[in-house]
């Protein structure tokens, strides 16, 4: 579901390059999940919204490239989006 990959020397939120030593991760946003635990996350978390071009392989999409949102933030950040994500998404599964 979600996937983590290594970005380094990527923008920080202003803009602004980062310390050439600081590695940023992305965290892929299912599709489908909810606008308002995107905001959420992004309001409760050190991360940025970003757009990456993923390669998909399920159902009639083998190998189709799509754009895909993904939270970009240092590890130990992405980790805890990570478990905020599923758990909010479980939540709204079984409706609570």
């Amino acid at each position: 579901m979600a996937e983590e990959e290594k970005h380094e020397n990527a923008p920080n939120k202003a803009g602004n390059s980062t310390e050439p030593d600081e590695e940023l991760f992305d965290l892929l946003v299912p599709p489908g999940v909810p606008r308002s635990i995107i905001a959420d996350i992004i309001r409760k978390f050190d991360v940025e919204l970003v757009e990456r071009k993923q390669r998909l392989h399920f159902a009639n999409m083998e190998g189709d490239e799509r754009e895909i949102l993904a939270f970009r933030g240092r590890r130990p950040v992405v980790e805890k989006v990570q478990d905020h994500l599923f758990s909010e998404l479980k939540k709204f599964i079984e409706g609570e």
